[in-house]
């Protein structure tokens, strides 16, 4: 059993200071019950929002200030941080020049970065892919002993590398994003399907407010390998919890045997 909290939260456009004097205070809030989470989740690119054309002057750097200080949070509560994503500026290898990207890091109990994923698909829509490197790779990771995936919003649409995240063990997906009211429909069954179609658990952080003319609904999710609705947040900034039972993965794998049944013969 996990004990998952979502913060759901509205952006200062390109202000990564407050946003992080925002987040300080969510975090309190969601630090008060007796019973600590397990789990913290965060929206995507929630330290600039999609301030595209100022990123390379206002993103971390390496994860520098805001995965250090979230690292010192989770050490100091014990709790796992799924720290959304933020703009990161960094350079994979000494000769290569530095570049931007939309990064989700993952920190432990014990304040360890054990993860870290590049957005592998980038939203044209948005012009992401004129500021942001894209990743070249999926990611899973080890939460309090259950593997998990990372997917960046606009990576949700598409089954082929969400089922290889599920191929590599994954029991959750958890999903950081900024995605549009228009959309907002999509949004929930693509959540669902996901969940449906690889049987594992999706635990989807949207944010609320609007940059420009877009509206961003909130609307997180949290679903179960069956594709219900464990939790379904609403329009407004807030801290939304429910509890994930992972004996359900099991269980529902033993009743369709989906994964023991694909013909990749046929597919590829």
């Amino acid at each position: 059993m996990l004990k998952v909290s979502l913060i759901q939260m509205d952006l200062a456009h390109g202000d990564p200071v407050e946003n992080r004097r925002k987040l300080e205070g969510l975090l309190r809030e969601a630090l008060k019950p007796k019973v600590k989470p397990d789990v913290i989740v965060l929206p995507e690119m929630w330290n600039t929002g999609y301030a595209l054309e100022r990123l390379s002057e206002i993103a971390d750097r390496d994860g520098r200030p805001t995965i250090e200080w979230l690292k010192k949070v989770a050490a100091e509560n014990g709790i796992n941080i799924v720290a959304g994503s933020i703009a990161d500026i960094r350079s994979e290898s000494p000769a290569e020049e530095p570049r931007v990207y939309n990064t989700a890091y993952v920190i432990n109990r014990s304040g360890e970065v054990v993860a870290r994923y590049d957005k592998v698909h980038r939203f044209r829509l948005m012009g992401e892919e004129k500021y942001v490197a894209p990743g070249e790779r999926a990611v899973t990771f080890d939460l309090d002993g259950v593997t998990c995936g990372l997917a960046i919003c606009y990576d949700i649409r598409f089954p082929e590398f969400i089922r290889k995240i599920a191929l590599l063990g994954a029991r959750i997906l958890f999903v950081p994003a900024q995605w549009p009211k228009p959309r907002q429909m999509h949004w929930k069954l693509l959540n669902m399907v996901r969940a449906i179609e690889n049987q594992f658990y999706v635990v989807g952080v949207n944010r609320v407010g609007s940059q420009g003319k877009a509206v961003f609904p909130g609307i997180s999710l949290v679903v179960n390998p069956w594709g219900e609705v464990l939790l379904e947040a609403d329009e407004k900034e807030g801290i939304f919890e429910t509890t994930i039972d992972l004996s359900a993965v099991d269980k529902v794998r033993r009743y369709i045997p989906v994964f023991e049944d694909r013909r990749p013969d046929v597919y590829y």
